[in-house]
């Protein structure tokens, strides 16, 4: 699929994860893409992209101001997909998930406002804001935020601060900011964590799937490609500067319990389910209202969740 975005320098913090190795393979044809990535996660080195004359590659850190100054140069688009994300990854590293979501996004805005040319920062937040029981949640729903001690919500508390710093930059610098908030995003290449990736992998080998808790949480899940398409009308168009979104897909609704047995079945799998008392603070409802993003960007969800199960096992590591 194409892009109406050609000849620009493209830069992405975390571009070798997940979404962002994603993103790189929708702009690489046509623009100068710029991934700046510690390479924890390593998603982008498995594309067949990976060699791409227009791909420039930067192991750099978020929190380096210098080195993120020198890399950022002459760039006219920007997606701040980079961060500490993953519930096990957070609680067990609440100080670097405050550093890396806070002080990272602080150094990714203060670079980007001193280019000439900045036409757009898209900076991903996450739907962990509405708290644990999120229903329809709007933009404009009340942040919830859990008790302080609870290292669960320091990924939360960082993102909604990050939240606040780009829509100052927006408001006091005029920077174009957007502020993308995923709900449950999916699908190949996902590096670790992740439940319908972990629950796939089980599946295809037949072995035991684990849910901790009763299984009753509920989610909407949205398939990489249609997050992809939203970062996409979110730089292309002029409507979202200085706006949030949710971004997800609010008809591939399930519990825990029926996503994994939707799993057995799709993947004609043998596994059997097996219940783990849940250690930390968990989501218990998550469904995004999307109305804005419909409205604004003209974006909705395409993929539904059984098409985004198929495609998930039939290309784990693409």
């Amino acid at each position: 699929m194409s892009t109406p975005l050609k000849n620009e320098k493209i830069f992405i913090t975390g571009g070798a994860g997940f979404i962002g190795s994603k993103l790189v393979g929708r702009f690489i044809q046509d623009n100068s893409v710029t991934v700046f990535d510690n390479m924890f996660r390593n998603s982008l080195k498995d594309k067949d992209y990976y060699t791409h004359p227009n791909l420039t590659i930067i192991n750099g850190d978020i929190l380096n101001l210098k080195e993120l100054r020198k890399a950022i140069t002459d760039s006219t688009y920007i997606v701040h997909a980079a961060g500490i994300a993953g519930i096990d990854t957070v609680t067990h590293n609440p100080i670097k998930t405050m550093e890396v979501n806070m002080l990272g996004t602080a150094n990714i805005l203060k670079t980007a406002s001193e280019l000439e040319n900045c036409k757009k920062v898209i900076c991903f937040s996450t739907s962990e804001v509405f708290g644990q029981r999120a229903f329809r949640s709007s933009e404009e729903s009340e942040a919830i935020l859990g008790a302080v001690g609870e290292a669960r919500w320091t990924y939360a508390v960082s993102k909604l601060a990050s939240e606040h710093l780009a829509y100052s930059y927006y408001k006091q610098l005029q920077l174009p900011t957007v502020i993308l908030r995923p709900f449950n995003i999916y699908g190949p290449g996902q590096i670790g964590e992740g439940a319908i990736k972990l629950m796939i992998e089980k599946a295809l080998n037949d072995q035991p799937i684990t849910i901790y808790g009763n299984g009753t949480q509920i989610r909407a899940w949205c398939y990489v490609d249609d997050m992809v398409e939203a970062v996409v009308c979110s730089l292309t168009n002029e409507k979202a500067n200085g706006e949030s979104f949710n971004i997800g897909n609010e008809k591939a609704i399930t519990t825990i319990n029926e996503l994994a047995h939707t799993i057995i079945r799709v993947l004609h799998s043998n596994s059997n389910i097996q219940h783990k008392a849940q250690t930390t603070a968990d989501i218990q409802l998550r469904i995004p209202d999307i109305e804005k993003a419909k409205r604004l960007l003209s974006f909705e969800a395409k993929f539904g969740l059984e098409q985004g199960i198929q495609l998930t096992a039939e290309n784990l590591n693409c």
